[in-house]
């Protein structure tokens, strides 16, 4: 019976201690603060500062890929080209992995 005990009073101090442990997950796939994201997800365009540096084999950001024109559908390599910002940027489809930066 003692076992017994001991079980069910480990289980609810760990239910309980949970949300303690527990911290807050911080968005890391935003690169930009909190007003120019907004202004990115509303369509408007960057400040001049806040130009984007786009770098081979980095990862586009999800939602500077959607709001870019593709030029060129998806080719046989499952590259694919597309605008962003004036830039012409070939990237696989299925990563955003910047494959090549074309001026």
């Amino acid at each position: 019976m003692n076992i017994n005990n001991l079980l069910i009073s480990l289980i609810v101090t760990g239910l309980i201690a949970s949300p303690v442990f527990a911290g807050k997950e911080k968005n890391k796939s935003k690169i930009f603060p909190y007003g120019l994201q907004k202004n990115l997800e509303r369509g408007k365009p960057l400040p001049p500062g806040w130009q984007m540096k786009l770098i081979r084999g980095s990862i586009l950001d999800a939602h500077v890929y959607s709001h870019g024109d593709i030029v060129v559908p998806v080719d046989k390599h499952g590259l694919l080209t597309l605008r962003v910002e004036g830039k012409l940027i070939r990237l696989y489809q299925a990563t955003r992995e910047i494959a090549e930066i074309l001026n």
